[in-house]
């Protein structure tokens, strides 16, 4: 069984994130569930739709993906899945979003291993120009300052 996967996130990122993710995995549109939590809502009216929109996805695992911890889509994500075979990952980014869909079909608890994984993994500065494309300066005092 597929662990089904919940985005709760501030309006309108979780719609941007299941857009892109269709983008690559259009298969997981049944898989891929959002709330976009709307500033002028109230937290109970926003957990009540929450609840109502998990009513559909029956006794599968699920993984809740939120942006900020601590922020409203948290909390509520956190009182969503008290009492469900469900995990809470914060943070949420699209190399996470990717990684999750990709890897739906596992276990919860392998998926959540790759979820924080994938999504720190996605983080990374990147250099302008290539370090082979970059023309030493004479007045550069290490010409390698610029690699990792």
């Amino acid at each position: 069984m597929s662990t089904r996967i919940f985005i709760i996130a501030h309006a309108p990122l979780a719609h941007a994130l299941r857009e892109c993710a269709l983008h690559v995995f259009p298969d997981c549109a049944e898989s891929l569930m959002v709330l976009d939590v709307q500033p002028e809502a109230p937290p109970e009216n926003t957990l009540a739709l929450a609840r109502s929109l998990l009513e559909s996805h029956g006794g599968a695992p699920l993984l809740v993906l939120t942006d900020v911890f601590g922020a409203t889509p948290c909390n509520i994500a956190q009182r969503l899945v008290e009492g469900r075979q469900a995990r809470l990952v914060t943070g949420v980014n699209l190399p996470m979003l990717l990684r999750t869909v990709c890897y739906r079909a596992e276990p919860l608890d392998a998926l959540v291993q790759r979820a924080v994984v994938g999504g720190t993994q996605g983080v990374m500065q990147v250099a302008i120009t290539a370090p082979q494309n970059q023309n030493t300066r004479p007045h550069d005092q290490n010409p390698h300052d610029h690699q990792q």
